[in-house]
């Protein structure tokens, strides 16, 4: 499995990859976790950050961050 957290390194965006290693190690999955901070990246995901792609699919972008079990829930479905 292949996660990506997009964002340039503000709180939210180390907030969002906190959540996704935390949701990798309760779900007991191997997952390569890549922080994706260079602009032209992330905008062919998305342009709000943070973002969170699983599987190069984007499942979650913008300011408003998802609960960790909300993004234990988003992992899970690629699995």
């Amino acid at each position: 499995m292949e996660i990506k957290i997009l964002g340039p390194g503000c709180p939210n965006c180390h907030k969002m990859e906190e959540m996704a290693k935390a949701a990798v190690k309760e779900l007991g999955i191997e997952a390569k976790i890549e922080k994706v901070t260079d602009i032209i990246e992330i905008m062919k995901y998305t342009m709000s950050t943070p973002g969170l792609v699983v599987n190069k699919k984007l499942k979650h972008s913008g300011r408003l961050l998802p609960t960790p079990e909300k993004v234990k829930a988003l992992i899970k479905e690629e699995v």
